[in-house]
């Protein structure tokens, strides 16, 4: 049974910095994708970045490109998405999610131009990002 538990949401000023967490347990297979979303009330759910389990391929939306990093620490079993320059539209929830094939990462991007949230199977519980202006 995948778990992921997500930390590191807060309030923070225009500018400023967060470091996401999310903790995964359950992954056996190393094809598996990682990835961030996040949600505001009324809006669609926008995928922000993922990374596979086995190569580390990266992908990152265009919202998130030059100020967020995501990274792994596989000892720990955890992602971080480092999010820099914050703005006050970079408020919403964000969740880390699980998808069981690596390609949710690399190949639909590339065909699609955004991650699919339907793609990812496991979910976190969220942690809320506010930024104040």
């Amino acid at each position: 049974q995948v778990e992921l538990v997500e930390s590191g949401g807060g309030l923070v000023q225009a500018g400023g910095s967060l470091r996401l967490s999310c903790t995964a347990s359950g992954l056996t297979s190393g094809d598996f994708a990682l990835g961030w979303f996040r949600q505001t009330p009324g809006k669609e759910r926008e995928g922000m970045a993922c990374v596979t389990g086995r190569t580390v391929d990266t992908y990152y939306s265009d919202s998130a490109k030059g100020r967020f990093t995501i990274s792994r620490e596989v000892a720990k079993n955890t992602m971080y998405l480092q999010m820099d320059s914050l703005r006050p539209k970079d408020t919403a929830m964000y969740d880390c999610a699980a998808g069981s094939l690596a390609e949710v990462c690399t190949m639909t991007p590339r065909f699609v131009g955004r991650l699919k949230w339907t793609e990812y199977s496991h979910w976190g519980q969220g942690t809320q990002v506010t930024v104040s202006s």
